[in-house]
């Protein structure tokens, strides 16, 4: 439940569905003049326009920042708007019939609601003998019943409030650059060469004929020609891999600090000389 004293925390400030979903912001809320109870708070979803979207402050409740209503943000969308302007009276009250639609649209029950204010234990309106209605209190006007309430004396004191965001921004650059070296390497491979051996094979029958009818005693000379094999070196270029730059994210967590500035407030007083 919202308090009388929480509305100036609740007026140009964000309201947020259930689901945790922007609505709009708080322009206006309206008091029930039987209680004095605030009962509904108007947001204005759009940028331009004075109408406004109307929404029971029945279980809202202040977060942080933020108002919280237990409406979802559909339901506001599709509630009927209300020209501020034009729809409310000149004392800031709002129609019967207005009241009515809005009622309707959000499944509240009037007959209902108004024998719970009235009812003569528990009642809402049994404080006192206005009849029901809604009167619309703005930024301005809340502030001013507040002071009526607490006097001129009051004083707001504020404080600044540090939020702590990050950029994006370049810290290098990397890059891939493609190089030729020489180096060394050895191999063993098998090499075969030829050799000369004396091989003496008697003279047979068979061939008895050949053999004398050469020269009987001479001097004769045979050559052989002798092979070797020797190593033959032979490159060849072949692809063996690619090779490509890849960013991965890294999270860390740094420790920021910053200076905020807040107002205090302190009592003084001045000492009144009675022997005048």
């Amino acid at each position: 439940m919202i308090t009388r004293e929480q509305i100036p925390a609740v007026l140009d400030h964000p309201v947020y569905d259930a689901d945790g979903s922007k609505v709009g912001d708080a322009k206006n809320v309206f008091y029930d003049d039987a209680t004095g109870r605030p009962e509904w708070v108007t947001v204005k979803t759009g940028l331009f326009g004075t109408n406004e979207s109307f929404v029971p402050m029945r279980d809202a409740r202040m977060v942080e920042d933020h108002l919280e209503v237990s409406v979802a943000k559909d339901r506001i969308k599709n509630a009927p708007n209300v020209d501020v302007d034009v729809d409310v009276d000149g004392g800031g009250h709002l129609s019967e019939d207005e009241e009515h639609r809005l009622y309707d649209h959000y499944g509240i029950q009037w007959d209902e609601a108004w024998q719970q204010a009235n009812d003569p234990q528990d009642g809402w309106a049994t404080t006192g003998p206005e009849t029901a209605g809604h009167t619309a209190v703005a930024g301005g006007a809340a502030g001013a019943m507040d002071a009526e309430r607490s006097g001129d004396d009051a004083m707001k004191r504020s404080e600044e409030e540090m939020h702590v965001g990050t950029e994006r921004q370049v810290t290098g650059r990397a890059r891939l650059r493609k190089y030729v070296v020489t180096e060394e390497q050895q191999q063993t491979v098998p090499v075969r060469h030829e050799g000369v051996r004396v091989v003496r094979e008697p003279i047979t029958d068979a061939d008895l004929d050949d053999a004398r009818s050469g020269p009987e005693i001479t001097e004769a000379e045979r050559e052989v020609t002798l092979h070797a094999e020797r190593p033959v070196v032979e490159t060849r270029v072949e692809p063996v891999e690619t090779v490509r730059l890849e960013t991965d994210e890294v999270t860390e967590e740094e420790t920021v600090t910053g200076t905020v500035r807040k107002e205090r407030i302190e009592a003084e007083y001045d000492a009144v000389d009675r022997r005048s």
